[in-house]
């Protein structure tokens, strides 16, 4: 685990051969076009802050801004360029915020528009971006929009959501007289029936998250409006929440059609009707050119894109296009996913990680950007899935998985908590759980006859309220988050896993993100360099190389608990190279394994050891 090195680095890309997948018009120009300076996106590292579970300053449990601003010294000792602020609107908090009714105000659980206007200004003269989270393919159904859209079917707003009759021939609430079979992402039918008006609105969400129509012009030209008034704020862009499933298929009758049936139930998958429909490029260029263009700023727009291929991500995020600069895909985090679902778990397969990932930087190597992440505000804990978050190899395994993923060409996004190494917390039981997924799937399951130890086993696994217990600021009660009594209990662990520790230790997980975050500013090799996988058959070691002009980086990532060999290309001359970033320290044992490695063309790896090693020419 040595600190990164610093030294002045060429900024030309390679011209791509027959395995090296090259760095191109993107990487060269990002949002200015091919041929333009690197965008500044290349180089820099957003940090996620999940409001509610971040800091409290007033007691009530609840995280906030004043939270948020207390502990502005984390970030900017972390080093981080941009911060990724999840939702902190007017909400009714029924899906932690996703769920907003007004998009202009701050909800004063958070705190004020006041406070957060300060919070840009505290970023700013720290040299850090503010992004705000952007949830529009729904609102709550208690912003002023929905609460007149449904006040009539002759309201002038009836048309902002997608409002329905009940399928021919059957009458309002008669069982699959929803318009469509769409499953919700939340469990049970997509439509609520509205009594009063005896129709049905969509929501592929919770209940009270009603689909905008973003078929209808006024729809687009007040979130475009609403866009522009947080940039003139000051706010540096968007991470847009679902945003590829703003166009809906419609017939030219106004039909929604039936997606195929899910095996066991009366539902059915309607996300090929929803998923990156017919006018969602058409819709994001159109956003681009009446909210984005024109504007003298270093703006950040990433559009979080469930079921995006390749193929897709390759044209939403082409320079010449204008669209977005970066996409949120889901491939890595559903490769541990069984026929079941996301809480039907199986073990990761090394090699397919390695399918996945190396798919993504071939696919975007020459038009495009990559986003790189493990955690995010829905996804456990990446120590407890793929690491060990056991004492004797939860910081090594946390430093390694780290490594891999900020070596690879993207922008890398670390979750609060991650560079701290934060594990799963130990529910006991339902009571335990917070999140409207998580209590509605084990509902439902328990309804269809589930046994509800293996509901709980799922759910402690991959459940998003893993992401969501306190950031673990100390060894205090509560872990320095609250002096109240926090909204989701804190994890146990946090005597021993905390920032104040990690802080004070040059060997921790926090000081290791900070290394790989430096690493990334000071080498160009690191954010524009060609990406070639090795040894894309081999279940234990995660090796690649990084190369631009004459500098050569190879990754080598031992991801196991045992001891393991890299049987890279020139391996003995590797051996020798300048070492930037390593999870062991010289002081360390080396492997026994060292010798009988290299006479055997490999270098040796010891536990959950990763290596990033450089040379020229």
């Amino acid at each position: 685990m040595t600190p990164s090195t610093t030294s002045t680095t060429s900024t030309t890309s390679t011209t791509s051969g027959s395995t090296p997948v090259a760095a191109g018009a993107a990487a060269a120009g990002g949002s200015g076009g091919a041929g333009s300076a690197p965008a500044w996106w290349t180089r820099a590292t957003v940090y996620q802050v999940y409001p509610r579970s971040f800091a409290d300053s007033d007691g009530d449990g609840l995280g906030d801004l004043g939270g948020i601003r207390a502990h502005l010294d984390h970030l900017e000792a972390l080093g981080v360029d941009v911060v990724w602020l999840s939702p902190v609107y007017r909400t009714p908090q029924d899906d932690n915020g996703y769920d907003i009714s007004d998009y202009r105000d701050v909800d004063p659980a958070f705190g004020t528009l006041a406070e957060l206007d300060a919070l840009i200004g505290d970023l700013h003269a720290r040299g850090m971006k503010l992004v705000m989270d952007l949830v529009v393919n729904h609102t709550s159904d208690e912003h002023a929009w929905f609460v007149e859209s449904a006040s009539s079917p002759d309201s002038p707003k009836r048309d902002w959501y997608w409002w329905r009759p009940p399928r021919d021939g059957m009458a309002p609430g008669d069982p699959g007289a929803e318009p469509t079979n769409w499953r919700s992402f939340f469990s049970g039918p997509a439509w609520e029936l509205d009594p009063a008006s005896g129709e049905y609105y969509l929501h592929l969400f919770s209940r009270k998250q009603p689909d905008l129509n973003w078929e209808n012009p006024e729809v687009r030209e007040a979130v475009y409006d609403m866009m522009r008034w947080w940039l003139d704020r000051g706010v540096d862009g968007f991470r847009m929440d679902v945003i590829n499933l703003i166009s809906k298929h419609v017939g030219a009758d106004g039909s929604l059609a039936d997606g195929p049936p899910i095996a066991g139930g009366p539902l059915g998958d309607g996300s090929a009707e929803y998923t990156c429909g017919p006018r969602i490029h058409e819709l994001l260029a159109e956003m681009h050119r009446e909210v984005f263009a024109g504007r003298d700023a270093e703006l950040l727009t990433v559009g979080e894109m469930p079921g995006v291929t390749v193929e897709d991500a390759r044209l939403f995020t082409d320079p010449a296009r204008a669209e977005v600069d970066m996409v949120f895909q889901f491939e890595h985090v559903g490769l541990d996913h069984g026929p079941g679902g996301k809480f039907d778990v199986r073990p990761l397969r090394l090699t397919d990680l390695k399918a996945s990932f190396g798919r993504w930087q071939a696919g975007l190597a020459e038009v495009g950007w990559n986003s790189l992440y493990w955690d995010n505000h829905d996804q456990p804990r990446v120590v407890s899935r793929f690491g060990d978050d056991s004492d004797a190899h939860r910081v090594r395994s946390a430093c390694c998985l780290a490594t891999l993923l900020h070596l690879h060409r993207g922008t890398p996004y670390v979750y609060q908590g991650e560079e701290l190494g934060m594990t799963n917390a130990p529910f006991a039981g339902i009571g335990d759980f917070r999140d409207i997924e998580s209590l509605n799937f084990h509902a439902e399951a328990l309804a269809a006859g589930a046994d509800e130890a293996e509901v709980l086993a799922g759910l402690r696994a991959m459940g998003r309220d893993n992401a969501r217990t306190p950031v673990q600021w100390d060894d205090s009660e509560h872990a320095g988050f609250t002096t109240g009594t926090p909204w989701i209990a804190v994890n146990p662990n946090h005597t021993t896993v905390n920032a104040a520790a990690a802080r004070a230790d040059e060997r921790s997980v926090f000081h290791h993100h900070r290394r790989l975050i430096a690493l990334r500013h000071e080498r160009a090799v690191v954010a524009l360099g060609d990406f070639t996988m090795l040894l894309p058959d081999d279940e234990t070691v995660y090796a690649f190389t990084r190369r631009l002009g004459d500098e050569t980086l190879l990754v080598v990532c031992n991801v196991s608990g045992g001891p393991a060999r890299a049987a890279v290309p020139d391996a003995a001359a590797w051996a020798g190279a300048e070492e930037l970033s390593g999870t062991y320290w010289p002081d360390e044992d080396p492997s026994p394994d060292v010798e009988a490695a290299l006479a055997a063309g490999a270098l040796a790896l010891r536990p959950w050891e990763a290596r990033v090693l450089r040379r020229r020419g």
